[in-house]
């Protein structure tokens, strides 16, 4: 990031630009000192032009990229192809930390009150190693934590239980698996039905699935065959984890009201999150994309809607309220919806 002196900049103050990689910094020669020329890509985004090299004094210092991980001091390394510096060491604590983070959240384990503050105290105090280790904590633990009640104990723990029930594709996601998002952690689920035959699953087998390409594959063989992930896979399965797909099949995704409909979302919903929304419509068979086009079928309205709704309105795109969102997903429409 570069960090620079507060500048006005398209009707807003703007003091950071992200500067992407060491690729990028290199091949605009960005030193530390410089002056340099700002603008807002697309009338949004802060990004550093250019260098003003006539403007230098001779003490501007090029940066240097770290080469040991600031959290463990292990060697960092940068993979072939890759403009990113990474530390490899499971037992990281910064990584630990945001794996916990990524497995509690929306589009995972939603595992509600499990928070970064309360990740690094988990972290650092040595009760979690891993995320199997969620289900061995105790409320006494717990309460030796900071800002840790008997009342947010006892949730925490709920949650953490109930979250062992949650589909397969949601515990996928949740552990991480390089280039396996959300889309991909569906697709090995409804493809293979459950965790075991994911981790078996064949080159062949993996990138037999449409969408799931070669590098997807090998990132998802090389986790399995990690002997501190099949410890940790049979320490969920221990704790009563779920294993298995529980949504719809492909072919009932493929009969659904929703096949093959690409669908927008705009503005905010009172009845769910937007992650959560674009989920359930994708279990249904939707195609649920970021922009609108003439290709698009519908674009679901929240409240305070952006730019997508008048976009919508100018190609001709039916606009459907949250509502009718309900209505496709079989949910009781509650009274504030119906109102408004």
């Amino acid at each position: 990031t570069a960090i620079f002196e507060p500048v006005q900049l398209a009707g807003t103050t703007v003091s950071r630009a992200s500067l992407h990689n060491e690729d990028y910094i290199r091949a605009k020669d960005i030193r530390i000192g410089d002056q340099i020329v700002v603008r807002k890509a697309g009338d949004i985004i802060p990004e550093v032009v250019e260098v003003v090299r006539e403007a230098r004094s001779g003490e501007e210092q090029p940066f240097q990229m770290p080469r040991a991980c600031p959290a463990c001091h292990s060697r960092l390394i940068r993979l072939e192809g890759e403009a990113a510096w990474r530390c490899i060491n499971p037992s990281c604590p910064a990584q630990r930390v945001e794996q916990l983070l990524h497995f509690a959240s929306r589009d995972a384990m939603d595992i509600d009150g499990l928070g970064e503050q309360l990740a690094t105290q988990l972290v650092q105090s040595d009760l979690v190693h891993n995320v199997a280790d969620l289900y061995d904590l105790r409320k006494e633990q717990l309460l030796t934590l900071a800002r840790m009640g008997e009342k947010s104990a006892e949730n925490l723990l709920r949650n953490i239980r109930s979250a062992k029930q949650r589909s397969l594709e949601r515990l996928l996601t949740g552990l991480g698996i390089r280039f396996v998002g959300s889309k991909g952690a569906l697709l090995l689920a409804q493809h293979f039905g459950d965790l075991d035959r994911v981790a078996s699953a064949t080159r062949e087998e993996l990138t037999a699935i449409p969408e799931i390409g070669e590098k997807m594959a090998q990132a998802v063989q090389a986790y399995f065959e990690l002997p501190e992930v099949n410890a940790m896979i049979e320490s969920l399965r221990r704790h009563g984890v779920n294993f298995r797909y529980l949504g719809p099949s492909v072919q009932q995704r493929q009969r659904a009201p929703l096949a093959g409909k690409r669908i927008v979302l705009t503005g905010s919903l009172s009845s769910m999150t937007r992650e959560e929304a674009k989920r359930r419509l994708e279990e249904q068979g939707a195609q649920v994309t970021e922009s609108v086009s003439r290709r698009t079928d519908y674009v679901i309205v929240g409240e305070q809607p952006g730019s997508k709704l008048e976009r919508a309105r100018q190609l001709g795109v039916a606009v459907v309220d949250e509502a009718q969102l309900l209505d496709w997903l079989g949910e009781t429409v509650d009274a504030e919806v119906q109102k408004r």
